[in-house]
């Protein structure tokens, strides 16, 4: 393998060989967010692939259900990823987990764009 091409990992959760749910729009990404996923190895398009096929990552109840109506009647989809490994993220409370490196990924209501980014971002 060429050494200067960097491998990057899709989290485990990263779905395979799913039919996406929903149009991305043009997809873009902060400077932050694209810094902290090389930081971690993680490519965007993994987290895209994730997002579009509705594994959220780590939202609240309330935010995967609004997601879920989005789906059927329009409106923004919101996800969270944490950029550390499911069994890391398993031992930690709730308070922890907040303090992880995270990205978030939000499609706009009209399905004209997806944007990565960090949460400080927003």
């Amino acid at each position: 393998m060429d050494p200067n091409i960097r491998k990057h990992r899709c989290t485990p959760a990263a779905p395979q060989n799913v039919q996406p749910l929903f149009a991305l729009g043009r997809t873009l990404a902060t400077p932050g967010a694209l810094e902290l996923l090389e930081k971690h190895a993680i490519g965007p398009a993994c987290l895209l692939v994730r997002h579009q096929s509705g594994d959220w990552g780590d939202v609240c109840t309330d935010d995967a259900a609004s997601n879920v109506l989005a789906l059927a009647d329009g409106g923004r989809i919101f996800s969270v990823y944490r950029l550390l490994d499911a069994a890391t993220l398993e031992r930690m409370t709730e308070q922890e987990r907040r303090r992880t490196p995270t990205v978030w990924c939000i499609t706009e209501v009209d399905r004209s764009s997806t944007t990565l980014l960090c949460p400080n971002e927003y």
